[in-house]
């Protein structure tokens, strides 16, 4: 026995969603034996653009039902039963959603007419109800209306059911270890079996081919997984958008992380919020005061021409800042650490040895601020080389650092005999030095295993 499902909902994800109108066909392989149709009231606002979708506004479903009271209908007609839906996993998850907020665990087998169709009905442009109707010379009537589309799937359902071989490919859906159900109704399981368990990067395409989603992993497999099984709105938008994966090996975290990072900066996929934000800057500069102070000082990258040193974040620069004035023994006032028209006085720095009181000779304060300033520099000027796991046994994976500059990353076979900058380079993919893949390189540098040239 097969219950065939359609709701309109509110628009809001699985958890947020609510139902405003539900239809329910029961049939036993051969036809229908009973039917529910009701508008339900989701005690909630419904939004202009799903009321210009489905024609539902919240005047429709004032006298309307709510959920709990047609719940003992619902899980009437449905019990042992088998769920059918169209994109099964949203309908079967926002009517779970709803029972759990009852205190009702509401738990059927579950059968996708969208995957059933592309593996009973292959080749088809588009899978959507109303292109796959088309296609097959189903009628549908009253489209984004639940009963409309409840009807139209039980035609397709009919269909399906009477395809040579469907007998075969139904029993597979239904088994509780088939992982094919998880997945999203316009993705392939073939292009899912593919993606193995190595760290790298992954593409979440459309069916345009459109890159909507750049993820990293360090097994991409499960990470690719994970999605499928997260109900978030953002989530479970993006994977019924989801047709296509495509992934790229790295051989390590930090790889996967840099990559990702340039990947999302190259394409921008509207599913991708973070790293497209602007990060404001800050730097480290010296200049000389009417008394011949050579002072140290920090202010965003805009107001300093001549950068020693430049942080993505003021507290960092702040601290790295008094850990040089520590170091050299430096007035904590000519760092400005401290505003005081007095001489220094500071809780933590104690090193100053008087410039402040006039107890030091500024020309001997300036060679400390000199020495500082050269330290920066000469820390910048170091041509390093990280080198973590390749993609394969055979070859290492390199990260270059210029100047204190990412450059960008390679794979190296380790037979080969790599004695210098320039066999380095020959195997380097450039890349640009953004923020992003700057603080990734340095928050991972001091765990990695590196080398300076």
């Amino acid at each position: 026995m097969y219950t065939i499902i359609d709701i309109e909902t509110t628009g809001n994800g699985i958890k947020g969603n609510k139902i405003t109108e539900i239809a329910i066909f029961k049939y036993d392989g051969e036809q229908i034996v009973d039917e529910f149709t009701s508008l339900v009231n989701p005690q909630c606002p419904i939004p202009y653009f799903i009321t210009g979708l489905t024609g539902i506004d919240d005047q429709l479903v004032q006298n309307a039902p709510i959920f709990s009271e047609i719940a003992a209908k619902v899980l009437e007609i449905t019990k042992d039963s088998i769920f059918v839906a169209h994109a099964v996993n949203f309908d079967y998850g926002v009517i779970k959603e709803e029972f759990r907020q009852l205190g009702i665990d509401f738990t059927r087998k579950k059968l996708c007419t969208v995957r059933l169709s592309r593996k009973l009905i292959p080749g088809l442009q588009s899978y959507s109800l109303g292109k796959l109707c088309s296609a097959i010379d189903i009628p549908l009537k009253d489209r984004h209306r639940a009963r409309g589309d409840a009807h139209a799937t039980v035609l397709l359902f009919q269909k399906l059911h009477k395809t040579p071989n469907s007998e075969i490919v139904f029993q597979k859906f239904l088994n509780a270890r088939n992982q094919e159900a998880t997945l999203p109704p316009h993705l392939s399981k073939s292009v899912f079996d593919k993606i193995p368990q190595k760290p790298g990067i992954y593409y979440f395409k459309n069916q345009k081919g459109e890159i909507i989603y750049v993820g990293k992993a360090i097994n991409l497999k499960k990470r690719v997984l994970g999605h499928f099984y997260d109900k978030s709105t953002k989530e479970i938008r993006m994977c019924s958008e989801t047709a296509d994966i495509d992934f790229k090996l790295s051989g390590s975290e930090l790889v996967a992380l840099l990559m990702e990072s340039a990947e999302i900066k190259k394409h921008f996929p509207p599913y991708n919020s973070a790293q497209k934000r602007i990060v404001r800057q800050y730097a480290i500069f010296a200049y000389e005061d009417r008394k011949g102070i050579v002072h140290l000082a920090f202010n965003t990258i805009k107001g300093v021409p001549n950068p020693l040193k430049i942080f993505y974040n003021q507290i960092d620069c702040r601290a790295y800042l008094q850990e040089i004035c520590k170091a050299f023994a430096l007035c904590p006032k000519y760092c400005h650490l401290q505003q005081t028209n007095a001489a220094c006085s500071h809780h933590e720095i104690t090193s100053c040895e008087g410039v402040c009181r006039g107890e030091e000779l500024v020309d001997e304060y300036n060679k400390k601020v000199e020495a500082a300033i050269t330290s920066m520099k000469a820390i910048q000027s170091e041509v390093r080389i990280i080198k973590e796991k390749g993609r394969n046994e055979d070859e290492n994976a390199v990260v270059l650092i210029t100047e204190g500059m990412y450059r960008g990353y390679g794979f190296i076979n380790q037979q080969l005999e790599v004695s210098s900058l320039a066999d380095i380079e020959a195997f380097i993919v450039p890349q640009r030095n953004t923020l992003e893949a700057q603080r990734i390189v340095e928050s991972l540098l001091p765990k990695l295993e590196s080398f300076v040239l």
